[in-house]
C-alpha cells in the first residue's frame, strides 16, 4: 500500500472499481482492521495503524456481509455495537432505540435479528453504524438483496444522512444508478490506484462532443465516411452510432448527411448523446 491521506468533503462519495474484494480491502485498511504491508495512510486526521481504535470510534462500517449475533434482538444488539465504539451502556442503548425507529425498524427492535428478513438485515446494519454518532460512515455495497422498493428506501436514507445529517459517506457500490442517486463525488479505482476523481455533474459533463446517430439500415461504409471527416466512432449498436466529434468543427447535421450522401446511407435521426457514470469508469479503467 502507498501512502494515503483520505481527504472526505461534505456530502457523499461514490467508490468505484473493477474489483469488489479490492475495494472492501481497503476499506477495512483505512479502518485499522487490516495493517498494511507498507506505506502508510490516515483518515480524519488518525493514523490508521497507531491509531486504529480512535479511527473506528469516529468512523461508521456498513459492510457487505450479514454482521449479526444469532440470539440477540436487534435493539441490544445496536446497542451492543454502541458499546463497542466506546460508548457508556445506558447511552448506547437510548441511541440504539433511536437509530432503529430512524432505519424503519422501531416496532421490529425485540425480534431476533435473525428471523429478520434481508432488507431489514441491510437496515439493521445501517443502525449499527450509526448509534455512536460517526463522522464517516463507509457503506459496502447498501442495496445488496433488495428489492426496487426497499432500494429506493435506503438509497433515501443515504441521501439524508449525507445531506441533511451533516455525516460524510462514502459507497463502494457496483451499482452506477444507485451511485448516481446518492453521490456528490465519485473516485474510480484501477488496479489500487485513483484514476478519476471529481464531483459527478463535473464528470458527467466531461469530454466532450458526443452524439448519438439512428440510421435506417447498419452501415459500415458511413461510418469509414464520418471517420474520414474527423470523427471517432465510439460505440455501435445495430443502426445507432455514438460519435465523438471532439476534433469536428462546423455543422454536425451538414456532415452527417455529407456522409450520408457519399456512403448511399440515411440518416434518420441524431442528437447529443447523454453521458452515464459507466460512460466515465469504463473510460477511466480502460
Amino acid at each position: 500500500m502507498t501512502d494515503l491521506d483520505l481527504e472526505i468533503p461534505e456530502g457523499s462519495v461514490g467508490l468505484l472499481g473493477p474489483n469488489g474484494a479490492g475495494k472492501t480491502t481497503l476499506i477495512k485498511t483505512l479502518l485499522g482492521l487490516l495493517r498494511p504491508a507498507s506505506g502508510s495512510g490516515s483518515v480524519l486526521g488518525l493514523d490508521i495503524v497507531s491509531q486504529a481504535l480512535q479511527v473506528r470510534q469516529h468512523v461508521g462500517f456498513m459492510p457487505e456481509q450479514d454482521c449479526h449475533i444469532p440470539g440477540m434482538n436487534a435493539v441490544t444488539f445496536v446497542s451492543f455495537a454502541g458499546e463497542l465504539s466506546g460508548m457508556p451502556p445506558q447511552n448506547a442503548m437510548q441511541r440504539a432505540h433511536e437509530v432503529l425507529q430512524y432505519c424503519g425498524l422501531g416496532e421490529a427492535r425485540y425480534r431476533n435479528v435473525e428471523t429478520y428478513s434481508t432488507g431489514m438485515k441491510q437496515r439493521i446494519k445501517l443502525a449499527q453504524a450509526l448509534v455512536h454518532g460517526p463522522k464517516l460512515l463507509f457503506l459496502d455495497e447498501p442495496t445488496n438483496g433488495l428489492d426496487p422498493g426497499g432500494r429506493d428506501e435506503m438509497l433515501a436514507m443515504i441521501r439524508d444522512i449525507s445531506h441533511a445529517k451533516g455525516v460524510s459517506v462514502i459507497v463502494s457500490s457496483h451499482l452506477l444508478p444507485d451511485i448516481e442517486r446518492t453521490c456528490d463525488t465519485v473516485v474510480v479505482l484501477r488496479r489500487g490506484q485513483v484514476v478519476a476523481q471529481d464531483k459527478i455533474t463535473t464528470l458527467l459533463g466531461m469530454g466532450t462532443r458526443l452524439i448519438d446517430v439512428e440510421l435506417r439500415m447498419p452501415s459500415a461504409a458511413f461510418g469509414t465516411a464520418v471517420e474520414k471527416a474527423g470523427a471517432k466512432i465510439v460505440s455501435t449498436l445495430g443502426t445507432r452510432l455514438r460519435l465523438n466529434l471532439a476534433g469536428v468543427d462546423g455543422d454536425i447535421g451538414r456532415l452527417l448527411f455529407t456522409c450520408a450522401r457519399d456512403s448511399s446511407s440515411q440518416v434518420r435521426g441524431f442528437k447529443p448523446a447523454l453521458r452515464t457514470l459507466e460512460d466515465v469508469f469504463m473510460e477511466s479503467v480502460e
